[in-house]
């Protein structure tokens, strides 16, 4: 890849995005460990459990798969035919670029609405500044969730946006769809 043009730039700016968002995600995982192992040593040496533990697990499950979906997908972990795929690479390039266009095509919509149905779920939270919890035991807001799921859903629209243009760039040309296969960017 020509990391040196304005698309490579810019698909390294968005792979490093990407990547920093699994990270963020990787930590929150290990901070809830340590959270619900502390709750639980807590609970049971002590009498003594950290309250809202439930509530900041049931939160944080929802931000780690929103900070970590756009980089499961640039790497090509989501749940796919991989078998299938790979026969119709074989036997028909252009044909797996198709299908790899309609794929990131179809799901960039999908990822579309939910970004348009989440958007004001955002907002209201933000404004009435909405918590989970109980009062006088335990609070959180709710928005920086639902700003993480904002985040997350525009970051895998873009990886989904750049597989689309390789695949049909590929399919149109001929040739490996993928961005590391890529001499030019677009």
């Amino acid at each position: 890849m020509a990391a040196h043009s304005l698309g490579g730039r810019l698909l390294l700016a968005t792979d490093r995005i990407t990547m920093a968002l699994n990270v963020i995600g990787t930590l929150l995982i290990v901070a809830m460990m340590v959270l619900v192992n502390a709750d639980v040593i807590g609970r049971g040496l002590f009498s003594a459990p950290i309250s809202g533990v439930p509530e900041l697990v049931s939160m944080s499950i929802v931000a780690i798969v929103f900070l970590q979906v756009a980089q499961t997908f640039r790497s090509g972990r989501l749940t796919r035919t991989d078998a299938l795929l790979a026969t119709v690479q074989r036997r028909a390039p252009r044909l797996r670029a198709a299908i790899e266009f309609v794929y990131a095509a179809v799901a960039l919509f999908i990822m579309g609405q939910l970004l348009m149905a989440s958007t004001p779920l955002f907002v209201r939270s933000w404004q009435r500044n909405t918590f989970e919890g109980t009062i006088g035991d335990f609070t959180a807001p709710i928005w920086p969730v639902k700003l993480i799921i904002l985040i997350g859903c525009t970051a895998l629209m873009i990886q989904l946006f750049i597989t689309a243009l390789f695949a049909a760039k590929a399919a149109i040309k001929g040739g490996d769809f993928s961005q590391e296969a890529a001499d030019e960017p677009f």
